[in-house]
């Protein structure tokens, strides 16, 4: 038996993808995508109307903790929106004490991860991240009170189910489509972590992220000189919407971007002591990913 074959580096191993599918880009698929996002929006309200001690900034803190989580375990990108989209449908259906946010954040990853990964982010390692504030014995009891409140429903629509939808339409180099998806993506993790975009439709979320991503990179379209206005046009028609709140939506996302930039230049907090000690206010927010603006 070859030795190599017994070799496995790092906690975890590369694991090979198949390609990705072009069959599952044609308009019934995307068509059943808008249908279905609508149900599993959570409450826009759920502040006001259900949750009596947590607050926005709390939930940014336990996002940003939880985007690093996923970085540095390098999850799929599908893992986070996920998880972020279980703790705030929760959050829409069941008062939460403060102390319990992050045990709540680290269950949202741990079914998000069962969910899209193929070898998931295991309970002990969740636990390490927190510090061990909290133990494997506590994450799977609240990893079952989040399958019941969700009433075990766990496919969610996500931003990130029609970035490939919206890339296919557009006249792009194969060659530039790579970075283009990264920062589109990178762009609906940074919106998954702001509270205003709580109640947004993943495809407004997505086709936002897009347009931001076309005009921060400067893109060429291959024999076309498409504007921004016109994939605005394009892309408001696919989802149904009316372009000015596209337009609105973009604009939101770009100064979103810009706070996070300005604030990834002051000096960074520990997000794990910030989460123990959520109880003091703290305004904490990163740049997820990194973006560039590149001229292609």
């Amino acid at each position: 038996m070859d030795p190599q074959l017994l070799c496995c580096e790092g906690d975890r191993p590369v694991i090979r993808r198949a390609y990705r599918d072009s069959n599952l880009l044609n308009d019934r698929v995307l068509h059943a995508l808008l249908r279905a996002e609508d149900k599993y929006l959570p409450a826009a309200n759920y502040f006001k109307c259900v949750q009596r001690e947590i607050v926005p900034y709390m939930r940014r803190i336990v996002a940003t903790w939880m985007l690093e989580v996923c970085e540095e375990q390098k999850c799929e990108e599908e893992v986070f929106p996920l998880a972020m989209n279980y703790m705030d449908r929760f959050l829409s259906v069941e008062p939460t004490k403060k102390s319990h946010l992050q045990l709540l954040g680290a269950a949202c990853m741990f079914l998000a991860s069962k969910l899209k990964e193929t070898i998931p982010l295991t309970a002990e390692k969740l636990c390490i991240y927190t510090d061990n504030s909290i133990t494997p014995t506590q994450l799977l009891q609240s990893e079952l009170l989040v399958l019941n409140k969700l009433k075990w429903d766990l496919a969610s629509v996500t931003p990130l189910d029609f970035i490939d939808h919206f890339l296919s339409q557009l006249a792009v180099r194969r060659e530039n489509r790579p970075i283009l998806r990264k920062h589109a993506q990178t762009f609906v993790a940074l919106c998954a972590t702001d509270v205003k975009f709580i109640a947004s439709p993943p495809s407004m979320v997505a086709a936002g992220s897009m347009v931001a991503a076309v005009e921060g990179l400067q893109m060429r379209m291959v024999g076309n000189a498409m504007m921004t206005q016109k994939l605005t046009e394009q892309l408001a028609q696919t989802i149904r919407s009316d372009p000015d709140c596209l337009r609105a939506c973009q604009e939101q996302i770009e100064l979103l971007l810009e706070t996070s930039l300005r604030q990834a230049q002051q000096p960074q907090h520990s997000v794990t002591m910030e989460t123990k000690n959520i109880s003091e206010e703290q305004d904490l927010s990163t740049t997820p990913t990194d973006v560039r603006d590149i001229n292609i």
